[in-house]
């Protein structure tokens, strides 16, 4: 029996670059879908890895969009990775903090005591983005990992996306950390679990859909934290990219867009090696999947999806499948 999406749920974390809007504009219907949620009774968060703008930052944008948002439903990595070294540390720790402003007062939210230089001989390390680092930042960061600070980075992008194409994100700067120390850090950022827990810790939210266009950060993160996750075709990947996803990036839903966690969704049947998904059924050949049903219908990769992950439970094939479709007799079959 099929019930709408969001009904298994008391909220919804939500990514935003994809999800909610693209470049400067909204998403058609995501800020309506969003809008409704409080009067389903249901609690909205957004989940960012940007560790350099505040909550108050990002919610203003989000506003300015047509989204609802407060500071206290934005949680972003610097929060995550602040609350991460706490569990690590003792209250008045000493940290050095390699990052923005926003990233240092949440550490200092936290019981911990900042300090400016390796030459205090810190307990920890936190590195998070800022565009005003420079090398003297990340000399004093490897001094303190290496005398064997704790150390943690907010979230490890590897690009960070401008106007004039992609820049170093903090990814790149914690891997010359590394590359200098031989050591790794701790991850607050997705795809860990942390900055979901934090996020429905925060929230109060028990059963938390996660809402997410990319597999291997919002998908993968969410799958970490034991959430229940699904992945909207608004933005980076898409219904063949999922089909061919790693098995920790298997999202548990497909949706076109944010809107759709109103509706209904369909659910999915197995019967000797077949899997149904509305009016599709697909079975598995091979390195092929075989689909009775449209290419344009979100069913028929439902099913395709369900069919190709059940023949592969523990391991990612080397290749993705070929698909295919066969669609005669589905007029006469829907009339």
């Amino acid at each position: 029996m099929s019930r709408r999406l969001i009904d298994g749920f008391d909220g919804v974390l939500a990514d935003l670059d994809g999800v909610v809007y693209t470049g400067p504009r909204a998403i058609d219907g995501a800020t309506n879908a969003l809008d409704k949620l409080e009067g389903e009774g249901k609690s909205l968060a957004y989940v960012t890895n940007n560790a350099s703008r505040s909550s108050e930052e990002v919610a203003t944008h989000l506003r300015e969009l047509g989204a609802p948002a407060t500071a206290g439903q934005v949680f972003g990595s610097a929060l995550a990775g602040a609350e991460l070294l706490a569990a690590k540390m003792p209250t008045g720790a000493t940290v050095l903090v390699v990052g923005s402003q926003i990233l240092a007062d949440a550490v200092r939210a936290q019981g911990l005591v900042v300090v400016p230089s390796s030459d205090h001989r810190p307990d920890a390390v936190i590195q998070g983005f800022s565009p005003t680092l420079g090398w003297k930042d990340l000399a004093e960061a490897a001094y303190a990992v290496t005398a064997g600070a704790t150390w943690v980075a907010t979230n490890m992008d590897m690009t960070l996306p401008q106007e004039r194409g992609f820049a170093p994100g903090n990814g790149s700067l914690v891997a010359a950390v590394a590359a200098a120390t031989g050591k790794s850090p701790l991850v607050a950022g997705k795809p860990e679990a942390a900055l979901f827990e934090t996020a429905a810790r925060h929230s109060g939210v028990e059963h938390a859909l996660v809402v997410g266009d990319r597999l291997d950060t919002d998908i993968l993160g969410g799958n970490r934290a034991g959430m229940a996750t699904v992945l909207v075709l608004t933005g980076v990947d898409s219904v063949q990219t999922a089909l061919a996803a790693r098995v920790d990036e298997r999202p548990d839903y497909m949706i076109r867009s944010l809107g759709e966690i109103y509706d209904e969704y369909p659910a999915i049947t197995a019967d000797d090696g077949s899997y149904s998904c509305g009016t599709a059924v697909a079975r598995v050949t091979g390195p092929a999947v075989s689909v009775h049903g449209s290419e344009g219908d979100l069913n028929s990769w439902r099913a395709a999806c369900a069919a190709w992950w059940a023949a592969h439970p523990d391991m990612t094939p080397h290749s993705a499948p070929e698909v295919m479709f066969a669609t005669a007799g589905l007029e006469r079959e829907n009339q």
